[in-house]
């Protein structure tokens, strides 16, 4: 009975000589189904990266690159308490609501962070990341190094944490004084301030140099960190 329930045996051709579609039925006919098309890896995730660094390490010079060059990405456009200023575009640089509009949005749930700076408020929208992500687009956050810390206590190891660097602290030095914005004052809270968030660089998940005259290398290399975290056998999953 048990040989009466195999299949016939199917003869397989000459893989030297046989026609290659005959050659292939006939491989599909002897282990007795079809052989799928569907890919054999998952589709990726849609991932959250979180860039940040210490002032003067071109986060912004970095995002503005990878923005131009990297397609599926939604860069998160932060909304703020303080008023707009010359030059800045609704919905581009900002979404610019009243502090009372903010602090609903707060009582709402509605903000991934927020964060009180220089008295006014700056928090990102949940429900802008939600509907990127539902199209497939992966998401850029640029954090300040408290921010970040915060971001990691709320999406724990289901995002990706970049830590941008200068290629040495004199090189940061240098950067910050060739601005010119700042005063010896300022200078010296922001190199100590450096020195204190380089201490963090440990909580992230990977470094990248972000080295003068180098910029491009620094792009490549955040790009190959997407890629690589997409190639993941364990994918990241996020919840919003």
């Amino acid at each position: 009975m048990g040989d009466a329930r195999r299949p016939p045996a199917v003869p397989i051709p000459d893989p030297g000589i046989a026609d290659r579609a005959e050659l292939y039925r006939a491989l599909e006919a002897s282990v007795g189904s079809a052989f799928s098309s569907d890919p054999l890896a998952p589709n990726p995730n849609p991932l959250i990266i979180v860039i940040s660094g210490p002032s003067g390490v071109g986060k912004d010079a970095v995002i503005k690159r990878l923005r131009e060059v990297r397609e599926g990405i939604h860069f998160v456009v932060t909304a703020t308490s303080r008023a707009k200023r010359e030059g800045e575009v609704e919905g581009k640089d900002y979404f610019f609501v009243s502090k009372e509009e903010f602090l609903a949005m707060v009582h709402r749930d509605e903000l991934l962070e927020y964060a009180l700076v220089y008295g006014d408020y700056k928090g990102i929208p949940k429900q802008q990341i939600r509907e990127f992500m539902a199209k497939g687009y992966d998401i850029v956050l640029r954090v300040d190094i408290q921010g970040a810390a915060t971001l990691r206590r709320i999406l724990r190891n289901s995002a990706v944490f970049v830590f941008l660097v200068a290629e040495s602290e004199s090189a940061l030095v240098k950067r910050l004084i060739n601005r010119k914005t700042e005063t010896k004052e300022t200078l010296l809270v922001r190199i100590a301030t450096a020195r204190e968030e380089v201490r963090h660089m440990n909580t992230f998940d990977y470094v990248v140099v972000n080295a003068e005259g180098k910029l491009e290398s620094a792009v490549k290399l955040v790009e190959s960190i997407i890629d690589a975290e997409k190639a993941k056998v364990r994918q990241r999953t996020v919840a919003i």
